[in-house]
């Protein structure tokens, strides 16, 4: 089953005297159970095409679908978003995790990953605080429910924000470079998290820097590089096995 479709995305961004075009021509699909690995250079568009995917950002051209539901149509060359109601439906099946763990600092754990529970799912406040504490007890973290961000080591609070995203239940999860502002040690924490995800097929778009991670634990990897898709294929193949000089280079370097 198909759970995101992209195609011929087109992203730009005007400065005073310049047009950018961070996503030039981006086309492909993520199925049910999936992991995709993305990965690039910097500036090549990794980020902007999460954000165009969970709403940050509005497409200037192209389409995407989430689980067959249209979130961009394409109407003679320009993206159009859908209705509101198709927006929200979208909304709530995707999650996406930030670099920067995105926590609100003035709320406990728990209600972190309560506070959207509540007043979007519209869950009573029980329900919310049970499925809190059993992912807290997934990430290893359930003594920390009454702790605040500001408290927790930056593993620990990137497990709290992938707990917050998992509690809303999408059908697919973004990591958009979930492991960049942290250090060898803490970044193992997250990667063995994310793996006992994938474990459980949880359909995920990993936009990362971790080369042997994205080679053991995606499906498919797709490198990007100056906004458009250079390569795409199975995980190790491509890893240990790249066709186009230009992912070749870049993976020389790591």
């Amino acid at each position: 089953m198909e759970v995101i479709r992209v195609e011929h995305l087109k992203k730009s961004f005007y400065g005073k005297d310049k047009k950018l075009d961070v996503i030039k021509d981006i086309s492909f699909n993520v199925n049910k159970g999936e992991v995709i690995g993305i990965l690039g250079p910097s500036g090549s568009g990794k980020s902007t095409l999460l954000r165009c995917i969970t709403q940050l950002e509005q497409p200037d051209g192209g389409s995407i679908s989430i689980c067959g539901l249209p979130l961009v149509k394409d109407e003679n060359g320009k993206a159009v978003l859908s209705d509101k109601k198709t927006l929200r439906e979208c909304a709530l099946k995707t999650g996406l995790v930030f670099q920067n763990f995105n926590l609100f600092p003035h709320f406990s754990v728990l209600r972190n990953i309560t506070e959207a529970q509540v007043h979007v799912l519209h869950k009573t406040k029980e329900e919310a605080t049970e499925t809190a504490m059993e992912l807290l007890k997934k990430m290893g973290l359930e003594s920390k429910a009454d702790d605040f961000p500001c408290q927790l080591s930056g593993g620990q609070q990137q497990r709290v924000s992938i707990a917050r995203a998992l509690a809303l239940k999408p059908e697919v999860l973004f990591f958009d470079e979930p492991t960049s502002a942290l250090d060898p040690e803490l970044t193992g924490e997250i990667l063995k998290v994310i793996r006992a995800l994938a474990e459980e097929k949880m359909t995920m778009v990993i936009v990362t820097h971790e080369i042997a991670f994205a080679r053991d634990c995606a499906d498919r990897i797709i490198f990007m590089d100056g906004g458009v898709i250079v390569e795409e294929g199975a995980a190790a193949e491509l890893v240990n096995n790249p066709k186009n000089e230009r992912t070749k280079a870049f993976l020389s370097k790591y």
